[in-house]
C-alpha cells in the first residue's frame, strides 16, 4: 500500500486545485467567481452570469449558496508578482484530437467510447491507404525506374 502525500486544503486552493481554478475579482462585479469560471473555461463572462442568474431563478437559495461556498472555496487569482515568488503548477492531461497537453479542466468529459471507435477506425482506415499508395509505388516500373536512376 503505497502512501500519499497530500496538500492541505489551504495549499490546494492556493495553487488554484491544480487546474488553475481563481475567482478573478478584477472582472468580477460580486465576488469574482463568475469571472473566474468563465477563465476557467474560455468563455465569455456574461454567458457564466446569466447561467448564474438563471440557476438563481430555477433553483432559488441553493445556487446563491452555491455561489458563496465557491467564493471561500476558491482563492483570488494571483498577482503576477505572487506567480513570480510561488511556482504554481497547474496539471495537463492529453488531448487526443489536438495531439499535445492542455490544463486540466473540471467538466471536460472524454468522448464516448463509440467515438473513440469511429476515430480509431478512421485513423486505421488512412494508414490502410497510405500502405495500399506505398504497395502500388512499389510494385510499379516508375519505381524500378528510379531505383536505376538513384544507381547513377
Amino acid at each position: 500500500m503505497r502512501k500519499e502525500k497530500r496538500d492541505s486544503f489551504g495549499k490546494r486552493r492556493k495553487r488554484g486545485w491544480g487546474m488553475d481554478l481563481y475567482r478573478n475579482s478584477s472582472e468580477g462585479l460580486i465576488g469574482g467567481v463568475c469571472a473566474g469560471l468563465a477563465d476557467h473555461w474560455g468563455v465569455a463572462t456574461w454567458m457564466v452570469r446569466l447561467a448564474a442568474i438563471a440557476l438563481l431563478l430555477f433553483t432559488g437559495s441553493l445556487a446563491f449558496w452555491g455561489y458563496i461556498i465557491a467564493w471561500m472555496v476558491l482563492s483570488p487569482r494571483p498577482t503576477r508578482w505572487e506567480q513570480d515568488s510561488a511556482e504554481v503548477e497547474v496539471e495537463m492531461e492529453y488531448d487526443e484530437d489536438l495531439h499535445t497537453y492542455r490544463k486540466r479542466t473540471v467538466f471536460h468529459y472524454p468522448d464516448s467510447p463509440t467515438d473513440r471507435v469511429r476515430k480509431a477506425q478512421q485513423r486505421l482506415d488512412e494508414a490502410l491507404g497510405r500502405v495500399e499508395s506505398m504497395e502500388r509505388y512499389v510494385t510499379s516500373r516508375r519505381y524500378d525506374l528510379n531505383r536505376e536512376f538513384s544507381k547513377l
